[in-house]
């Protein structure tokens, strides 16, 4: 029998021919994740062996996944399967499962920079909201052609290796044993589908679990593109967790919340909410930058009511609108704004504002519809939109993306002269976002830095500056609260701005001309969540509503949550607490800015547990009052 079983591995046999041609398979993940660590080693530094076997086991779990229909072929038990045209369609399914493993891997070499982590089916959604990839998609060949480098040096490889392989052979009849192939076919078959489960779990492996196998900080790295891809699809509904009680969890969390008069500014004080496009923390000056890309800004800040530590409620733009506006975050690999509830019945600051007589509009310079912002502004009850179509001059387009900011913000700050007082106005910036084009009267003019959108950024904060230089000559400036914050971060060059305490920060600035707002640096966080609520209080507005940030008028202590690849990671005063696969990971001191921030869960197990406590509650009221479409108060 031993014999036997040993013949089943000659090198002669489908099956050794098989299993060679997944290792080369293997072996091309391998090599993409190589260069994957390389274009984003700032972002891994701590890597040990036990993260290479951790890669190998995902790796081996995505080829159980897509590597089915190779068993099927290679090992059905007839005659034909040796033939030479027979391996050429075997040869052609290795070539066609490679091609489609390695697309998707090369592809977050680049984007992985923007994220922070593995591609879900969410960016597909994010694709095909307007024309974006299609008038970047030249762009991106000019700027990320090596990619298709690496692809060609992989298919050279391949077929390299192929060859060297070859084809199965049948010396005779006599070697034709039909009970053995037909076992060999179930068993392998059977394998590969325990494979593809990732073992004999009651449930099969899935993203959150790598964290199991290695650092919060690592997990996209032991994981690859193609298994996030095919464990998001179809799964975009959220899960209602049952950890405690109704009574319980609104002792530790409610969304329901009362604005309460600050009685700082004037009634009726206009609102203007100014997004910038991936200005991090790491770029501005007065965040402690090793240098400033934001000289107009720093100055601005050092006038206004500036916090410091504040955090982006996500590493995505579409996913920022809604928490900045709505107060209403994205806990899941879908962000809410592409989510199955996006419908849903929410009460933004824009129809707050509606009701105490405001009129709104939302200005987004890029090409209508890009980021699905005019939908999302249509159902938060923007009375107007305004975009690169309502501009109506493509003198100032800059080729790829919308409107150069230089030109779209001034117009704005005159547009908003046109709108009936009260009003809530949001703009949206563009110009430091990829493919980070720079006008030519303005090159050489503009501080460069180790990543290319730091011109941009400067060049961002430029055509800020010309916001305000226009705004100034407007009837309306001195009655009216800017808001200024970014998006979200950006890609960073240092590994301290990719750790899990920093690669959320950033500047968040609320300003008022008379002064009457005191200027202030504070240090404490604050997140996107809460901008909405502090503003009803600035209004001197009293009314419940419906938010999952608090005002920093009212706060007792403050707090933040953001979600990526299956991870929570929730702030609470000077702590941050990761939460994956319903286990607290990691408890680390925000404040405290250093190279390596150790992880101190073990010393404080007291307080871990009530900030997981809280989160669970939260979580538990997030997740249940989307699914039953109760975000709003009745």
């Amino acid at each position: 029998m031993i014999d036997h079983f040993k013949s089943f591995f000659r090198k002669s046999t489908s099956l050794h021919v098989m299993l060679l041609r997944f290792g080369v398979l293997l072996l091309l993940l391998q090599l993409s994740r190589i260069v994957f660590l390389t274009f984003n080693s700032a972002s891994f530094t701590k890597i040990g062996f036990s993260d290479v076997l951790a890669a190998l086991y995902f790796d081996s779990v995505t080829l159980g996944l897509v590597g089915l229909p190779l068993v099927f072929f290679s090992l059905l038990p007839f005659v034909f399967v040796y033939r030479s045209g027979y391996q050429l369609f075997l040869r052609i399914i290795v070539h066609l499962i490679s091609l489609v493993l390695l697309s998707m891997n090369l592809m977050d070499v680049v984007y992985f920079s923007y994220t922070s982590k593995r591609s879900t089916m969410d960016l597909f959604t994010m694709l095909g909201a307007g024309n974006d990839f299609g008038q970047q998609f030249g762009s991106f060949l000019r700027d990320f052609w090596f990619l298709i480098v690496f692809m060609l040096c992989f298919v050279w490889i391949l077929r390299f290796v192929l060859r060297k392989i070859g084809n199965p052979s049948l010396e005779g009849k006599s070697t034709w044993n039909v009970p053995k192939r037909i076992i060999t076919f179930s068993v392998c078959i059977a394998a590969c589908i325990v494979l593809g489960r990732g073992g004999f779990g009651l449930k099969p492996v899935s993203p959150i679990d790598a964290s199991q196998f290695t650092r919060i900080e690592n997990t996209a790295l032991v994981l690859n593109t193609p298994f996030t891809l095919i464990k998001s699809f179809n799964k975009t509904a959220l899960e209602e967790k049952k950890y405690m009680s109704l009574e319980e969890e609104q002792l530790l969390f409610s969304p329901i919340r009362t604005s309460k008069k600050a009685d700082i500014l004037p009634a009726k004080t206009n609102v203007v909410i100014l997004i910038l496009e991936s200005f991090g923390n790491e770029w501005v000056g007065a965040a402690g930058a090793k240098k400033s890309f934001t000289p107009f800004l720093d100055s601005l800040i050092g006038e206004s009511l500036y916090f410091k530590n504040g955090i982006a409620n996500a590493k995505k733009s579409n996913e920022a609108v809604p928490s900045i506006l709505a107060s209403m975050p994205s806990l899941s690999d879908n962000p809410y704004i592409s989510s199955p509830y996006a419908t849903n019945k929410i009460l933004s600051l824009a129809q707050h504002l509606k009701l105490e007589g405001y009129s709104s509009s939302f200005f987004h310079g890029a090409t209508n519809g890009s980021m699905n912002f005019d939908g999302f502004a249509a159902q938060a009850g923007f009375d107007q939109y305004f975009g690169r179509k309502e501009y109506n001059n493509e003198v100032h387009y800059d080729g790829t993306w919308g409107i150069l900011d230089e030109y779209f913000n001034p117009w704005m700050a005159r547009k908003l002269t046109e709108q009936s007082a009260p009003f809530l106005a949001t703009l949206f910036t563009i110009s430091s976002h990829h493919p980070y084009y720079i006008p030519p009267h303005m090159r050489g003019k503009l501080r460069k830095g180790p990543q290319e959108i730091c011109e941009s950024i400067h060049y961002g904060d430029y055509s800020l500056k010309q916001f305000f230089k226009e705004a100034k000559k407007q009837p309306w400036f001195e009655n009216t609260l800017f808001v200024i914050c970014a998006d979200h971060t950006s890609a960073t060059n240092e590994a301290e701005y990719n750790q899990r305490t920093e690669m959320y920060k950033i500047p968040i600035v609320f300003y008022h001309p008379s002064g009457k707002l005191a200027p202030k640096k504070e240090t404490q966080i604050f997140q996107q969540l809460d901008i909405f609520p502090t503003i009803l209080d600035l209004l001197n507005i009293e009314k419940n509503y419906y938010a999952f940030g608090q005002s920093y008028f009212q706060r007792k202590d403050a707090e933040a949550i953001t979600y990526l690849e299956g991870t929570y990671h929730y702030y609470f005063n000077q702590h941050l607490l990761t939460f994956s696969n319903e286990k607290a990971r990691n408890l680390y001191n925000v404040l405290v800015r250093t190279k390596d921030t150790p992880d101190s869960i073990s010393y404080y197990r007291k307080e871990s547990q009530q900030y997981e406590k809280r989160l669970k509650a939260l979580i538990q009221c997030y997740n249940r009052d989307l699914i039953l479409n109760q975000t709003t108060v009745e």
